[in-house]
């Protein structure tokens, strides 16, 4: 599995980083202001300094919905005033007075949105929706304001004018850089007229991608398949137990539940020998957002994309692929499409023996059927127990979830950096799942709080994702607070919590990101952490996931979850061999997925109206992507990716990051493996940098030489195209 995450920021925080990369961190000038103003913000538990270790964390018991819309009003209210401050000051424009001062500023309001986001992301219920959709086009014009203020512009301009006579260290230089080519890219040197439109289109697209997840959201949780006990036939007890656990919380006492996400329906694709209700689940999967009612999302799609041609256009690029891409490391689509080019070769070639495969083995069961989407993931499941012999039932024992956390994921992290975890249960939590874990370094200080939430619930975004509620800076004076979330099926009071090999991959991979926030060190929180080009965010994420089968982790954690004893070794063995089984659909899948992406996002904005459905099919066809039974891993209707999280013309990059990442691994390999020596060297010259100078070089100069394609291909049991 490639694709586990979901972007640092969600859509809501996105239009403050948007900004200027507003962090829920303290301000030292708002915290004055608060107290000139009579100490407006001292009664609201969002808008006061947050207390506790690392500088504070959200006082979620004092927390409710109906704070929102005037939280969000005075912070914006506040900001204003601090911006206003900035741009109207008669002393010539600085360093410290412009771009430091914008970087204090925006406490107040980091913290309401940093909270809202976790509201909307995991609790969204219909208040909660209500409120989403209420605010998008409020932060949406906030944030055009902000960039269409010409008197904080100019002063911007000013310093970035400037900058090379100021003997600005590195990290100073970089701030200038980023926080001008922010506002340029937003449109804050265009003429009147057309900061009009640009405001006109940022607050319908705000819109249009609320509408958009909120659609996604319904389906997943409106459309779920009822099940009996004779239609259970071939599933494991973990998947039947997921199964009554999702019956009964809907109130279908005599059912078992098939919900509408990935974590439901994968398992039952894979071991239902039911092959009419695995297509009855493949296709209510797959269409969400695609229903043809009032939740349907190929309306907003069309609105979304000439939205995007036009806004690209205004800012004179040729579409809006080249305009996120040009701020990426790929800085071109062609050189991220050239990345792509050089791996789907290999990986049609390889999916179509992995069919062929899968084929052989039905035609032996006299089953009669050619193998279709519904089929792939059951066979790939008979093919991998025939090869490996390995079985999903035999192997969760020996995945519990807490045992995997504190002894595989935590104890990697420690064996590599030296950090250890103390949980807190004195620290208030936004839901009764969530764990929290104070974070101490090796020298035994303060270093981070990372929450936990990993189990799947109604009004829960699917998917796995890594968010921060207070970002570190030295300048503010913070450390980190992160989270990860997830969506495992939670079992049954008193039941452990089994889960696959994959979700095991999944954990680490959240947990890569996490370690991203609670490493940094930098004095700016815009240059923080995980602050990054989207095509470099999952380099640290998609890397930590190869501890996963390391040798000295593995055998820590994969341990009985009754009698605490390893896994034998020829099962580990079968996982470890396991490990490059199916790459030519993840692979396909992927590249798929990242080729629709480019090709909707590469549209100018003189395109025709495409029919999301049409386009789809063109798209593949185009690039001979065309696998009747290898679909993209998303389908137009919920590539929520590309529409509302982030990753728009963006998605190549977990296969740019991959490349990074299997190479890093190379050099670990090169240089002894796991050790705090290699780990210490990775986290002072990678994980602690964030984006304070350009990514390429920060990464040579770790490596000692440019990033290859080579180990990518290795890991995955490839040959690259044209070797």
């Amino acid at each position: 599995m490639l694709v586990r995450s979901r972007p640092p920021t969600s859509r809501v925080r996105a239009v403050l980083r948007r900004t200027f990369f507003v962090t829920s961190a303290a301000s030292l000038f708002l915290h004055k202001l608060s107290f000139a103003k009579g100490n407006v913000m001292m009664d609201d538990p969002m808008l006061a300094p947050w207390v506790g270790a690392h500088g504070g964390f959200p006082p979620f018991d004092k927390i409710k919905k109906a704070d929102f819309k005037p939280a969000f009003a005075k912070a914006m209210d506040l900001m204003r005033g601090e911006l206003d401050a900035i741009a109207k000051s008669t002393k010539p424009a600085t360093f410290d007075n412009t771009i430091v001062a914008m970087e204090d500023a925006g406490r107040a309001l980091g913290r309401v949105s940093s909270v809202f986001d976790i509201f909307t992301s995991t609790m969204a219920d219909k208040e909660v929706q209500q409120l989403e959709a209420d605010m998008a086009p409020v932060l949406a014009a906030f944030d055009d304001e902000i960039r269409q203020n010409a008197a904080l512009f100019a002063r911007i301009k000013a310093v970035y004018d400037a900058r090379e006579s100021q003997k600005l260290a590195p990290d100073q230089l970089r701030l200038v850089e980023v926080t001008y080519k922010s506002f340029a890219r937003r449109g804050a040197a265009l003429g009147d007229a057309d900061k009009k439109r640009m405001k006109e289109i940022n607050g319908r697209l705000a819109a249009l991608f609320t509408a958009f997840g909120q659609n996604e959201l319904h389906d997943e949780e409106t459309y779920t398949l009822a099940l009996d006990d004779k239609d259970l036939a071939g599933l494991p007890d973990s998947v039947r137990t997921a199964m009554k656990s999702a019956a009964e919380a809907k109130g279908q006492k005599d059912k078992w539940l098939i919900t509408n996400t990935r974590s439901s329906v994968e398992p039952f694709l894979t071991y239902s020998s039911r092959r009419d209700l695995r297509e009855k689940a493949f296709r209510m999967w797959t269409r969400r957002g695609d229903m043809g009612d009032a939740h349907d999302n190929k309306k907003p799609i069309t609105e979304i994309l000439a939205l995007r041609g036009e806004r690209a256009k205004l800012l004179g690029f040729a579409s809006h692929a080249h305009w996120i891409i040009d701020d990426n490391m790929a800085k071109t689509p062609d050189a991220a499409r050239a990345l792509m080019m050089k791996v789907w070769k290999a990986a049609v070639a390889r999916v179509r023996e992995e069919v062929a495969d899968m084929q052989k083995l039905a035609d032996a069961e006299k089953a009669k059927l050619k193998i279709e989407p519904w089929d792939y993931r059951y066979y790939a499941e008979k093919v991998r127990k025939a090869k490996y012999d390995l079985d999903e039932a035999e192997v969760k024992p020996y995945f519990e979830l807490n045992n995997v956390l504190e002894n595989g994921v935590f104890y990697a992290a420690n064996q590599l950096y030296g950090i250890t975890f103390k949980e807190r249960k004195d620290i208030p939590v936004y839901h009764p799942d969530v764990r929290v874990f104070e974070v101490s370094d090796a020298d035994g200080k303060a270093l981070a709080l990372f929450y936990c939430d990993y189990f799947k619930r109604d009004n829960k975004n699917g998917g796995a994702w890594m968010g921060s509620f207070v970002d570190q800076s030295r300048l503010l004076g913070t450390l980190p607070v992160v989270y990860n979330v997830a969506n495992l099926p939670k079992p049954a009071p008193g039941e452990p919590a089994l889960i696959s090999f994959t979700d095991v991959t999944t954990m680490f991979h959240e947990f890569g990101h996490a370690l991203h926030g609670m490493f940094a060190n930098t004095e700016y929180p815009s240059l923080s952490g995980t602050a990054t080009a989207r095509d470099f965010v999952e380099f640290p994420s998609q890397f930590n996931e190869h501890w996963a089968l390391y040798p000295t982790v593995f055998t820590h954690y994969a341990k009985h979850y009754k009698t605490g004893a390893p896994m034998p070794a020829d099962l580990a063995s079968k996982i470890k061999k396991a490990a490059s089984f199916n790459q030519g659909y993840k692979l396909t899948e992927l590249v798929a997925a990242a080729e629709l992406d480019m090709q909707w996002h590469t549209l100018p904005a003189s395109a025709a109206v495409q029919q999301p459905d049409v386009f789809e099919k063109q798209a593949l066809e185009r690039t001979h992507l065309v696998l009747s039974a290898v679909p993209p891993r998303y389908r137009s209707s919920y590539f929520s990716h590309i529409w509302f999280n982030g990753y728009s013309a963006g998605y190549y990059a977990y296969l740019w990051s991959e490349m990074l990442d299997d190479d890093a691994y190379q050099w670990f390999e090169e240089h002894g493996g796991l050790t705090r020596a290699n780990g210490d060297r990775f986290r002072q010259m990678v994980l602690s940098r964030g984006n304070t100078e350009d990514l390429a070089k920060m990464y040579a100069a770790w490596r000692g030489k440019e990033p290859s394609v080579e180990p990518m291909m290795k890991y995955r049991g490839l040959k690259e195209s044209g070797h």
